[in-house]
């Protein structure tokens, strides 16, 4: 076992795994971990193939600010390697993405802007163009530009690709990528041009991309669409694309790629992030389509560990309709967590207002139905909690049954949707009931995502 002197020695290399219980048809899946590095992502090699080739053609001394705009893992991989090399970073990042990602920049010291997720290239707000804004009025700083800069390609050209052919003994029949700002794909189809010209690119895409369109039909779209998959999917071609050697792209949705990457987690036991799902189902919709069997590769391109609170959040996954759950036809389609399933966040009137409190931090919900045994006897909220205890913080440790409301504003599971209205127009929560069950409650932010959900 050799012991490393930085954790930048840990860069590459990545694990290679057969996939066994996955529905590949004729064919042999191959994962290749690139969630095994250091920053649990495939951009860590262009991290620091970017900032060590910059450092060689002298356009950053020690010290230096790099800027760089990144709607993924890049971001990730620039800071583990400017944290190590004592950079300043300044990272401009959209707003959809994953906050445990933002979390683990800013613990790595990295300064990050968010801007806006809705806007296309030309747009000030941009995260791309507002990086090189940033760049261009901080003085001294050096703008990364990981869409136009040759050493990100060559990451994959000089490290990727050959670990990949010495790992399959030279035999892949078609790797399954996607595209970002096109490094991956550019530098594996040059190096595989070289060094084993039969193996297929295939491009998994976003739906909302403009990619699928370009590689499977030659046109060139000038309108994107949205898509939550992060990292991957593009609305311009990067400078330093070349698509000449991908000649078949699939368009993935959303909800294809999270429950595809779920299925890897349960059948494989491999914990993928969102892009890593749209190569999967690319990938595996390639393998059954084949009718001879073939040797096919797919990347897991970061871990899932950035994405708990998304991809593998039921809730989340429920609240923006990519689970599906039994219809009623009643109030109860509208119970992100049903009573009667046991997801009910709940607390007893003898419980200590702390544990109340703390349960409302834990669970993210502003309010608990208070519970006797099967028998709802009042709700507590956040104004209920603080006007008990704002003058005396003391009273945390009186019992919930002080501070609880026990007027409750209940309504029939079998009303109309427009009776919550008045509900919350009130500034209530609606407590469902059939009969004397309690079911759950409806806050607004049900309301809307219910109402969201049924917008084709």
């Amino acid at each position: 076992m050799t012991v490393h002197q930085s954790v930048l020695a840990l860069i590459g290399h990545t694990p290679m795994v057969r996939a066994n219980r996955l529905d590949t048809g004729v064919c042999e899946l191959f994962l290749k971990l690139e969630s095994a590095n250091p920053g649990g992502s495939i951009k860590d090699r262009i991290g620091l193939s970017m900032i060590e080739g910059a450092e060689k053609a002298g356009k950053i001394r020690p010290g230096a600010t790099l800027v760089e705009g990144t709607a993924g893992n890049t971001g990730i991989g620039l800071a583990l390697v400017a944290q190590q090399k004592g950079y300043k970073l300044i990272l401009v990042v959209p707003d959809k993405m994953s906050r445990e990602k933002i979390f683990n920049l800013k613990a790595m010291g990295a300064e990050v802007v968010l801007t806006r997720s809705d806007v296309a290239k030309g747009h000030p707000e941009y995260y791309q163009d507002m990086a090189e804004r940033i760049a261009r009025e901080t003085p001294g700083a050096y703008f990364i530009n990981q869409f136009g800069n040759p050493d990100n390609p060559r990451a994959h050209y000089e490290t990727t690709g050959p670990e990949i052919l010495e790992q399959m003994d030279g035999k892949v029949d078609a790797i399954v990528f996607g595209c970002g700002s096109s490094g991956t794909m550019t530098g594996l189809s040059r190096y595989l041009a070289e060094h084993s010209p039969q193996t297929g690119l295939i491009l998994a895409d976003p739906v909302g991309s403009i990619l699928t369109q370009y590689i499977n039909e030659g046109v060139l779209s000038t309108k994107s669409g949205s898509w939550m998959v992060e990292g991957i999917g593009e609305d311009f071609l990067p400078g330093i694309s070349d698509f000449s050697r991908v000649k078949k792209a699939y368009a993935i949705s959303d909800k294809e790629s999270f429950l595809a990457g779920r299925e890897l987690l349960a059948k494989e036991g491999v914990l993928g992030g969102s892009s890593t799902g749209t190569l999967l189902a690319a990938a595996l919709k390639y393998c059954r389509e084949q009718t001879a069997p073939k040797r096919v590769v797919s990347l897991v391109c970061d871990t899932g560990n950035k994405y708990l609170s998304k991809m593998y959040n039921d809730y989340w996954m429920l609240d923006n309709g990519f689970l599906e759950r039994e219809q009623h036809g009643d109030l109860r389609d509208l119970l992100l967590r049903p009573f009667a399933q046991r997801d009910t966040i709940v607390v007893g009137p003898g419980e200590l207002l702390m544990t109340a409190y703390t349960r409302m931090k834990l669970y993210d919900v502003s309010q608990l139905p208070v519970m006797d045994g099967q028998q709802l006897v009042g709700i507590l909220d956040e104004s209920d909690v603080l006007m008990h205890v704002h003058a005396d913080q003391s009273r945390f440790r009186e019992p919930v049954s002080t501070a609880m409301i026990t007027t409750l504003q209940k309504i029939d599971m079998r009303s109309p949707i427009e009776a919550l209205l008045p509900i919350f127009e009130r500034g209530l929560v609606a407590i469902v009931m059939d009969g004397e069950r309690f079911m759950g409650l409806i806050t607004r932010i049900d309301l809307l995502n219910y109402l969201r959900r049924r917008v084709p």
